[in-house]
């Protein structure tokens, strides 16, 4: 009597044992379509927003790594490593934003950040440094506006919130890019402005 209440109880553990992963996976399988139908949820603009913030904040990292090697004035060299850190983060935020939304962010640079990598790699010393500060402060003046809009306009409150958030490190960025780009171009731009 004692050997058939052990066997049953046996055979529940195996069998609960054998369910578990079943029931992991069925929980953790969403198919491409209900990914989309979440993204779907989703205006436009607080799609293209994602993907644009995305491209961006690859740019920055990617720039900002041949910047902390290239620079040849320190603060350059600081700054640089401050992008690949700012931005490294907030690109990991994005990417549990869009994951969570469906969306599928870019992978590689666009064309325009892929040219000034490619322009800024084959440069050295001040004309290094001169091109890439002139070029963070035109981007973070086009990030905050883009930013800006989104905190203000967006739809979707995850995205709206990443948005508010990362504000005020892109207006920090764009404060400490304008005090550095005139060092690195020399007296005569500082006298004209």
């Amino acid at each position: 009597m004692n050997m058939r209440l052990e066997f049953p109880r046996q055979f529940a553990f195996a069998l609960a044992l054998a369910c578990v992963p079943a029931l992991g996976f069925a929980q953790n399988s969403a198919s491409p379509s209900d990914m989309n139908n979440s993204a779907s949820n989703l205006s436009a603009s607080d799609k293209k927003f994602v993907r644009d913030a995305a491209q961006g904040g690859m740019a920055e990292v990617e720039l900002g790594k041949l910047a902390a090697e290239k620079g040849s004035s320190d603060e350059v060299k600081k700054f640089g490593q401050r992008m690949v850190d700012d931005h490294s983060k907030a690109n990991d935020q994005l990417k549990q934003i869009a994951g969570s939304q469906g969306i599928e962010l870019p992978q590689n640079l666009n064309s325009k950040d892929k040219a000034l990598k490619d322009r800024l790699s084959k440069l050295s010393g001040a004309s290094f440094d001169k091109v890439y500060m002139t070029s963070m402060v035109r981007d973070h003046k086009t990030d905050i506006a883009d930013f800006t809009k989104e905190s203000n306009s967006g739809k979707d409150e995850a995205v709206k919130q990443f948005a508010t958030t990362t504000l005020p490190t892109l207006k920090d960025h764009l404060q400490e890019a304008e005090r550095i780009e005139p060092m690195v171009k020399g007296s005569s731009t500082r006298a004209s402005k």
